[in-house]
């Protein structure tokens, strides 16, 4: 379900989901749901086009904005994201950066991408928090109304339920998984064993179990077969 703004704030109107360039028109934006009512909508079957419904389901922020950065459609991990602190915040329908210099750049790469059809990299905030933006034009520069997607970069490399799922498919041990987790977090077999309470010595063992499960010939190889996996955002937010 995508993610709908504060009741108090104007919605887009269906002209203006229509005007969109090569845009099939999104589900409607509702107002906003914690979990457990975004949990219920989908399994009431809630209506809903497919292509809101798959937007919602990639594992990746997603905004699609004007050239003034009006923000038309966002997804649920996006807003997730803006509310936890992402270097670019919501003031209504307007995607803003919090810093001068971000803001900037987010004018002139939107302005690019409408205008010439640019795509772009962001790299914004400060050392405490970067977050890496992709600028994706969508339509040809001067037919019709602009629209611009933003991706956000991932936050992590593997998501926890990924993990998870991939340790039952392997049919992997309790014990197994919370090593795989620990890994694909980036921790060190040292690490993985104080973490544990367990010897360094157990937990090479658990690695070399999990690599014969897996077919992994390394645990920088175990680590990439569960960063390419399909995306399991939407079952999570259900639970």
């Amino acid at each position: 379900m995508l993610d709908s703004f504060d009741p108090e704030t104007p919605r887009p109107s269906d002209a203006d989901v229509a005007a969109l360039p090569n845009q099939a028109p999104l589900a409607a934006a509702r107002p906003a749901a914690g979990p457990a009512a975004v949990g219920r909508d989908r399994r009431a079957g809630a209506a809903q086009s497919p292509l809101a419904l798959l937007i919602d389901e990639i594992d990746y922020g997603l905004v699609l904005l004007t050239e003034e950065a009006q923000v038309v459609h966002i997804n649920h991990l996006a807003r997730v994201e803006l509310e936890e602190g992402h270097p670019l915040e919501l003031d209504g329908r307007q995607l803003q950066a919090r810093q001068a210099s971000d803001e900037l750049q987010l004018r002139d790469a939107l302005n690019g991408a409408a205008r010439r059809g640019r795509r772009g990299l962001l790299k914004l905030g400060g050392p405490e928090q970067i977050a890496m933006v992709s600028v994706v034009p969508l339509g040809q520069p001067g037919v019709g109304e602009p629209s611009i997607a933003l991706i956000f970069g991932k936050r992590q490399v593997c998501e926890e339920l990924s993990v998870q799922a991939f340790a039952r498919v392997h049919r992997l041990t309790t014990a197994e998984t919370r090593v795989l987790t620990a890994l694909c977090a980036g921790a060190r077999v040292r690490e993985v064993a104080e973490r544990n309470g367990v010897e360094t010595s157990t937990v090479r063992s658990q690695i070399s179990s999990i690599r014969a499960k897996t077919g992994a010939q390394s645990i920088a190889a175990l680590v990439r077969q569960v960063a390419v996996l399909p995306p399991l955002v939407g079952a999570l937010r259900m639970n």
